[in-house]
């Protein structure tokens, strides 16, 4: 039976299944299976092809390298070496894609095939394949909690800044009032001194308290001037940091939207397990069959090389 392969995706479940068979058509080819046998090695190889499987199934569906790197997580720059082939990872899920593009995706998943080569005793055992999944597994949680960490810590960061900024503010508003209650004074003394020093001109009054008033009068005014322009930034500062509020609530939004797409993701990618455990045992009893097909080759060969004799 062929599997339809949505080659150039059309929407997320297109892109999502040409995701999954490069991940595991990959794999399982013979070179791949050699690099992730030492399991220090094996994460890292497990991730790196996931990465370059999704970059190259959304670059298909016409998504550009930024929406890529936002999608998946991972900067401008690895992803285009996914992409080009500059990468280990993604020069195999290339290959692999063009394989599967010149119709040989079933010889790729052919269990039968892997015994005639001898690879699959080396290959992986059900518990070996079940073990890497599950790893696999673990580490995209432990990214995506990683991910969110980072997200929500910036996210409170921020409202902690804005709470700080609004308490200055309310405290330079506090001053501002209490500077300008005491310039009203100010004033109003000043005032009275004018209307004093009219009445006593003809006495020469002293003019020294008026020139004192006017000079506090003149600071005054240029302290509040100042306070004006630093509740100005603090209030433009506050504004700014709201914003990035909001953006990193969408931010949060769409990384639990991707969340919930990379859950339907591991669905997909256990019902494919479980497809590919069940062919597994359905070619097991044509192994065992190949098996005896071959001793009785054997003791065909031994009793002509006995009739030879």
């Amino acid at each position: 039976m062929t599997i339809e392969v949505p080659l150039n995706p059309l929407g997320r479940q297109e892109i999502h299944q040409l995701e999954s068979i490069l991940l595991f058509a990959t794999l399982f080819r013979p070179e791949v299976i050699e690099l992730i046998k030492d399991p220090a090695e094996r994460l890292t190889w497990v991730d790196s092809l996931a990465v370059a499987a999704g970059a190259i199934a959304r670059e298909k569906a016409g998504m550009t390298v930024s929406e890529i790197a936002r999608e998946l997580g991972r900067t401008e720059q690895t992803i285009r070496k996914h992409l080009k082939g500059e990468s280990k990872a993604g020069q195999l899920v290339r290959e692999t894609y063009e394989l599967i593009k010149q119709g040989k995706l079933d010889e790729l998943i052919k269990t039968i095939e892997m015994i005639e080569k001898g690879g699959l005793k080396e290959v992986i055992a059900k518990e070996e394949y079940e073990k890497l999944m599950e790893e696999y597994e673990k580490l995209k949680e432990e990214l995506e909690k990683m991910k969110q960490t980072v997200e929500l810590g910036s996210l409170e960061k921020a409202r902690e800044e804005i709470e700080k900024l609004k308490r200055e503010l309310e405290e330079t508003k506090a001053e501002l009032e209490k500077v300008r209650k005491e310039k009203k004074e100010l004033e109003k003394q000043l005032s009275e001194a004018k209307v004093k020093l009219m009445e006593l001109q003809a006495k020469r009054v002293d003019e020294a308290k008026i020139k004192e008033l006017e000079e506090k009068l003149r600071l005054k005014e240029e302290e509040i001037e100042k306070l004006e322009k630093v509740a100005k930034e603090l209030t433009l500062a506050k504004e700014e940091l709201e914003k990035k509020v909001e953006e990193m609530e969408g931010l949060a939004d769409e990384l639990r939207k991707e969340k919930e797409e990379l859950q339907k993701k591991v669905e997909e990618l256990s019902r494919e397990n479980e497809e590919l455990k069940k062919k597994i045992d359905e070619l097991e009893p044509y192994k065992i069959k190949f098996e005896e097909l071959k001793e009785k080759i054997e003791r065909l060969k031994e009793e002509i090389e006995k009739l030879l004799e």
